[in-house]
């Protein structure tokens, strides 16, 4: 595992599952289970690690690792239910949110799959989990491809191809391994920096980050609504909402800035909102919202692991004016990109993972300690999807609702997922500490209904 992997594989704990998930609604009818299953199997061999468990190198002396899991059994990560009548929205949320809150089995291959049948109007459902070592959201929407058709004809797999999991590595093996790892892979990286115009380029990266670092820091200093940090229990409370990309779209063309500013500018009213009805709004409050970046380059498209970098932008929650909240939203995205803070952090994060995080991580990994604060709030996090439609099974993809996962003191979190047409909201909180998650969810309504009527005026 890279360092980044191996930190959402040994932070995670009882009370904060890190997998990523998505619900996806398709026009009926259901396939049988049996169906669902051979097509599965069918697609195994194109994604050879949903066969393969995480296998811990002792004593934490290295990151963990890969193996064949010599006992994997589809049927016990595929899964079937059904609501009862008469299949609401609601009810499916509220299943979703039970089954999202449930850790995965960390001696198995980390994944799930659920299929939920009697949804209203003959629609059915897969709920589907995947652990955030394994995955990151845009590697996610490359993988949905494999078990994804892009027409509608379908015909049932054949046969199944035979398969021989790998020995697993001995305990002595993974610490010779390990060791072995521990200096060839510094020099590798070395090697592979001092090559063509790799120095440049990196040096370049590294300086552009390090001039921008003290204007994100100074965004550090601003007053943040912290009464949303706190302990995080082992229940969550999910929700959705659902707006058209042409709003995002049109709000973009008339006032400027990206569709991701525009949803930012939104997910700040919601905050606006949930803070003014708690009675703990002010004028100068801001909700620091971690805002994930895919660093991943053409050639990784695909690959299983996370090639992403986090930059922060102050959601001004305390301003009323929603083109003021743009304005100010806008300055700190374009100073992001300015400054070049995503590929400096990669490329900061690359030069530091053989040597300085195998041994932050066996130590974490070692402590009783997860870490928590109360200087970010949440994260907002954008997958671009596909604009045309997707089909499985020969059933037409209808919805698709994204679902990111807790951690660090931080009790609500939101992802965004774009589809035909459509821009899918997964709000995420913890079960106690939100019970006022739907505030969010209609606030994200609210302020895209804000900006579309302040774009047209």
């Amino acid at each position: 595992m890279s360092g980044l992997d191996a930190s959402f594989y040994l932070l995670e704990d009882e009370n904060t599952p890190l997998h990523v998930a998505s619900v996806i609604v398709f026009e009926g009818p259901a396939p049988s289970y049996g169906d669902l299953i051979r097509t599965i199997v069918a697609k195994l061999p194109l994604v050879p690690r949903y066969r393969q468990r995480v296998r811990p190198v002792p004593l934490h002396l290295g990151r963990p690792v890969w193996a064949d899991d010599p006992h994997f059994q589809v049927l016990y990560h595929v899964r079937h239910t059904a609501l009862p009548a008469p299949g609401t929205d609601e009810q499916l949320r509220n299943l979703a949110g039970r089954v999202l809150a449930q850790r995965l089995d960390p001696g198995k291959p980390l994944w799930e799959i659920w299929l939920v049948e009697g949804l209203e109007d003959g629609r059915w459902a897969l709920i589907a989990k995947v652990h955030h070592c394994m995955v990151d959201g845009v590697a996610g929407m490359d993988l949905a491809t494999v078990m994804f058709d892009l027409e509608p004809g379908y015909e049932p797999p054949g046969e199944p191809a035979a398969w021989e999991p790998e020995p697993e590595p001995s305990a002595l093996g993974l610490l010779l391994d390990s060791a072995r790892r521990g200096v060839s892979q510094p020099v590798r990286q070395a090697r592979d920096v001092a090559r063509g115009a790799g120095v440049v380029r990196e040096a370049r990266q590294l300086r552009e980050f390090a001039l921008g670092l003290s204007r994100t820091t100074a965004r550090f200093a601003s007053p943040s609504a912290g009464s949303l940090n706190g302990p995080i229990g082992p229940h969550r409370r999910w929700c959705w909402q659902q707006v058209p990309l042409a709003d995002a779209k049109a709000v973009r063309k008339a006032l400027g800035g990206t569709v991701n500013d525009v949803v930012l500018t939104a997910v700040a009213a919601a905050y606006r909102d949930l803070l003014n009805a708690r009675g703990t709004l002010s004028a100068d409050t801001v909700v620091r919202s971690a805002v994930p970046v895919s660093v991943r380059t053409t050639g990784e498209r695909g690959e299983l692991n996370n090639r992403v970098a986090a930059v922060f932008v102050n959601l001004p929650v305390g301003v009323a004016d929603p083109l003021e909240r743009l304005r100010r939203i806008r300055e700190q995205t374009d100073d992001v990109k300015r400054s070049n803070q995503a590929a400096g952090t990669r490329t900061l994060t690359r030069l530091t993972d053989a040597a300085v995080a195998p041994a932050l991580l066996s130590l974490g990994a070692r402590l009783p300690v997860r870490l928590r604060q109360d200087i970010v709030q949440t994260v907002t996090t954008n997958v671009p999807g596909p604009d045309f439609p997707l089909y499985v099974m020969g059933r037409r993809v209808l919805e698709m609702h994204p679902y990111v996962p807790l951690t660090g003191g931080i009790r609500v979190a939101t992802a965004i997922v774009s589809y035909c047409g459509t821009l899918h909201f997964g709000i995420t909180g913890d079960f106690d500490a939100m019970p006022d998650l739907d505030v969010l969810a209609k606030g994200v309504q609210g302020g895209f209904d804000e900006l579309v009527k302040a774009a047209g005026r």
